[in-house]
């Protein structure tokens, strides 16, 4: 699994901090998801981090951040509200798909939940939808502001209290609150729905879950999580829910994928799919899953050699197995070959053995050692058949490439 950072602006040109959650190095993310924290907690809270990484796990790449104003992310929480929450989701969307792919699930934790659920109106690559406690409407929050209420309306603002932190809450947010109060745009997300809820939590009650059940259309689910807490303290309720979430979503998910880029080749063929829209690449052939992508001083997120060092490493192997298949068959005592390879770019007129007198030519070089007891004779012929790789001698011969539009 590979965990890379995640900045994106929101609307108001504000940083906001996240996570990425990547499938491991050697297989490229199915789908993309965008996991929505609890209210005032952040992207870095245990259910979030425990269900994101078992997501990862499952082939599913998720994107969870920090809101405006909380934990790494820019912004004063005093001026967000729950709209505010709706346009950073709406933000994270743009940013994922420009950078990899459109999100197709959305996965929301208590008040995040319902922000999912105002979100994905906005979002047409939405395939699922995923709430774990959440309240139907925004405006279940206010009652955490009662006490604090009247001093609200009188002097614009108050310090709560909101489990161990202390926040500046203005009335614009009790305000926006109220606007969040109705549950008719969950009859019209148009996707599938998962609801999670535990039957004991203290927080939200499970009535709150009853409510976006009744009010969303089928297709819809319930998952009771007996004996778990609002915020999933318990790591195995967090992987409960991973695991579920998981084998739902695959129904509706593994359909929506563009042809060709799950299927695996034809056996002789190497197929070439993106895992984001800048450099990391998926390689597969019948067989093998890999990955390409370039380092980070290249714009690239370094989880892979890049093209140039998949050339060396093609060459090099190659070059090991045929002296490795030579030396077994004349029965030679070589223990190991160890190469050691670097490519360059040097002028023509600085090559002394190259017929090209002008512009740039490619120059590999190849180092050889061999572990073993052998005759100087022995390494030398050795030195010699390294010259018959057979990828050694496709380089030399200037392979023709035939570039077609698959039809």
């Amino acid at each position: 699994m590979a965990r890379q950072k995640f900045e994106f602006q929101n609307r108001q040109g504000e940083t906001l901090a996240g996570l990425l959650e990547l499938p491991d190095n050697s297989q490229p993310a199915q789908h993309y998801a965008i996991f929505a924290h609890c209210f005032t907690c952040g992207k870095d809270i245990a259910a979030a981090s425990r269900i994101a990484g078992a997501l990862a796990k499952e082939g599913i790449a998720v994107l969870r951040f920090d809101f405006t104003g909380l934990g790494n992310s820019d912004g004063d929480f005093a001026n967000t509200n729950f709209s505010s929450n709706v346009d950073d989701l709406t933000s994270a969307a743009a940013a994922l798909a420009e950078r990899y792919f459109s999100p197709s699930l959305l996965i929301g934790h208590s008040l995040g939940g319902a922000a999912v659920l105002r979100a994905a109106t906005e979002l047409t690559s939405i395939k699922a939808i995923v709430t774990i406690a959440a309240p139907a409407t925004a405006q279940h929050v206010k009652h955490l502001f009662c006490e604090a209420e009247p001093e609200i309306h009188d002097k614009g603002e108050a310090e709560v209290k909101i489990g161990l932190r202390k926040f500046n809450v203005k009335q614009q947010l009790i305000n926006d609150l109220d606007q969040h109060a109705d549950t008719s745009h969950i009859s019209k997300l148009g996707v599938p729905l998962l609801v999670f809820h535990s039957p004991v939590d203290t927080i939200v009650g499970v009535s709150e879950a009853a409510k976006i059940y009744q009010s969303a259309k089928h297709p819809k689910s319930f998952v009771s999580l007996d004996k778990a807490d609002h915020l999933l303290s318990n790591k195995r309720d967090a992987q409960y829910v991973a695991t579920t979430l998981a084998a739902w979503a695959s129904r509706y998910l593994e359909t929506e994928e563009p042809e060709g880029r799950l299927s695996k080749p034809e056996s002789g063929t190497v197929r070439i799919t993106e895992m984001d829209k800048k450099f990391l690449r998926a390689m597969t052939t019948q067989s093998h899953e890999l990955v390409a992508d370039e380092p980070t001083s290249y714009g690239g997120t370094n989880l892979g050699p890049s093209p140039y060092d998949l050339l060396l490493m093609s060459l090099g192997s190659c070059t090991s197995m045929t002296i490795r298949m030579y030396a077994n068959h004349k029965g030679w005592p070589l223990d190991d070959v160890v190469i050691d390879l670097e490519h360059e770019r040097i002028h023509a007129k600085d090559c002394e053995d190259c017929e090209q007198t002008d512009g740039k030519i490619d120059r590999i070089h190849r180092s050889l050692s061999f572990v073993g007891d052998l005759s100087e004779q022995q390494v030398e012929r050795l030195m010699e058949i390294a010259d018959r790789c057979p990828v050694h001698r496709t380089l030399e011969n200037n392979p023709v490439i035939e570039t077609k539009l698959r039809q």
